[in-house]
């Protein structure tokens, strides 16, 4: 099976950052898309970023795109969220998340394996 493990949440004031990692056990992490997704009360899961498994090809929601670059570290099973000029509306739990397959996806559903989540809170 897959176990991720997210980490680097926290309160941030507004033009901040901060990076979050997610730590994935396994063997075969160079072979999986890697992706980010945001939840906040009452609302659905929001596809934040995506990286698919060689690296070569990003995806962003827009609200986030020019602010948040994903990345990864296959030799550390590692894949990263460096979120800057944090607002408010960036507010929620972020979980990691990995497809069974290499190529990303924007779609939160067709991400089988979640990491437990960390909250991200940004002050005005």
């Amino acid at each position: 099976q897959v176990r991720l493990v997210e980490s680097g949440g926290g309160l941030v004031p507004a033009g901040g950052s901060l990076r979050l990692s997610c730590e994935v056990s396994g063997r075969t992490f160079n072979e999986r898309a890697m992706g980010w997704l945001r939840h906040v009360p009452r609302k659905e899961p929001q596809f934040v970023a995506a990286l698919d498994s060689t690296g070569a090809v990003h995806a962003y929601a827009e609200s986030v795109n020019g602010r948040f670059i994903i990345s990864s570290d296959n030799a550390k099973n590692t894949a990263y969220l460096f979120m800057n000029s944090l607002k408010p509306e960036d507010t929620a739990v972020y979980y990691c998340a990995a497809r069974r397959w290499g190529n990303l996806s924007r779609n939160p559903g067709d991400f089988g394996f979640w990491g437990q989540g960390t909250q991200v809170t940004v002050s005005s």
